[in-house]
């Protein structure tokens, strides 16, 4: 188990979480081997979260908020990212599954959840696709060809 006391970790999540704030990231970062704490926080979605989550030798753990629907059905959904860069040794690596139940006991309202590994995974348009299709409608205007 993970050390996730650190009562910054609650607080920036219950920033994210709340829709009249505008604070939509937080990012948890490791000191020490087990010990979680709150790297950052930020107002400028996804772009300015991958930028901070782009760190090939760390483990780092993600709450976003990002806006879902169309004009007339905007809602706000939760997404719990998990990154584990290349450059992370195999028995760190193998704590993030593990480490993940920890900060999940913060992090509770998850609507989609990802793990990246690489740059190249930090992708806004295949994400908000998981977002749209975990929300059970997708009101997006996409026409399906079933």
């Amino acid at each position: 188990m993970a050390d996730v006391s650190s009562t910054e970790l609650k607080a920036a999540y219950d920033e994210v979480l709340a829709d009249s704030n505008d604070t939509n990231w937080c990012l948890f970062k490791y000191e020490g081997k087990n010990k979680i704490v709150l790297s950052g926080k930020g107002s400028g979605g996804f772009a300015e979260l991958a930028q901070e989550i782009n760190q090939p030798s760390e483990r780092l753990y993600a709450y976003l908020r990002v806006v879902s629907g169309d004009d007339e059905s905007k809602r706000s959904k939760f997404v719990f990212i998990s990154w584990c860069g290349e450059e992370v040794g195999p028995l760190a690596k193998a704590n993030v599954s593990v480490h993940k139940a920890s900060v999940k006991q913060v992090i509770k309202n998850i609507g989609v959840e990802v793990h990246y590994t690489v740059a190249d995974d930090l992708n806004e348009e295949e994400l908000m696709t998981k977002v749209r299709k975990s929300s059970g409608a997708d009101y997006s205007g996409n026409k399906s060809t079933n």
